[in-house]
């Protein structure tokens, strides 16, 4: 048998390189074994992050707030890596890969801000800014006809009259008391924040804000379409 050549005896004597996962996990192990604060930790943590970044393993996707998003995971990853500071737990590598958890929050995160942020949209109700030229005019000083009803007014009644009886029949699993009808009137302005909500029915507010954006509003938009306010 021929004797290799010494590049390719070179080439076959090259370690092999972990998969990201192994990576992972070597890491997410070496990181865990300092002290909390530390520096060896903290430069742990800032290799598993870079690690991840060069894998492209997280969920990527083109809107304002995605950096915002992932700076709120990365800050997660440090937290509850090794010890649950605002976590229930920490990270458990037998459950899931470590991206797996890290996408979980990513993606509870984008859906958090584009709440925010269509929330931030909504159509406000205001007078129309007079033309200076026309600040006298005697018509701009007419009351609008009784008979034009508030936006809000018909988003409200819309919501309480539920005449198919579709947003009271739509729950969060398990709990048929949070129902969209429920979650649409108590978000309409003056709304109840996350946080009230939560602490009021005993129950997340990734579950209350995850239903509301995947149930509620796609219905609330569809109505808002029909009456021309969207």
């Amino acid at each position: 048998m021929n004797e290799l050549n010494p590049q390719m005896r070179n080439l076959y004597s090259m370690p092999q390189q972990p998969n990201p996962d192994e990576l992972f996990r070597q890491l997410v192990c070496q990181t865990c074994r300092y002290p909390r604060k530390s520096l060896e930790r903290r430069k742990g943590l800032n290799k598993l992050i870079q690690a991840i970044i060069k894998s492209d393993r997280l969920w990527r996707e083109n809107t304002p707030y995605y950096e915002d998003a992932l700076q709120q995971t990365w800050l997660y990853l440090c937290r509850n890596l090794c010890e649950a500071d605002t976590a229930k737990e920490k990270y458990n590598p037998e459950r899931s890969r470590v991206t797996t958890w890290l996408d979980r929050y990513l993606r509870r995160r984008l859906q958090d801000f584009e709440i925010s942020e269509w929330e931030r949209n909504k159509i406000e109700i205001s007078l129309p800014i007079a033309d200076s030229e026309n600040q006298n005019d005697p018509i701009d000083n007419l009351p609008a006809p009784s008979d034009i009803p508030n936006m809000l007014d018909v988003i409200r009644d819309w919501a309480e009259t539920d005449s198919d009886g579709e947003l009271r029949n739509i729950h969060i699993k398990g709990r048929s008391e949070l129902t969209c009808q429920l979650l649409i009137l108590r978000r309409l302005p003056p709304e109840t924040d996350w946080k009230s909500l939560s602490e009021e029915f005993n129950c997340s507010i990734s579950t209350l804000a995850n239903f509301y954006q995947r149930q509620c509003l796609p219905r609330l938009r569809r109505f808002g379409e029909s009456q021309g306010y969207l």
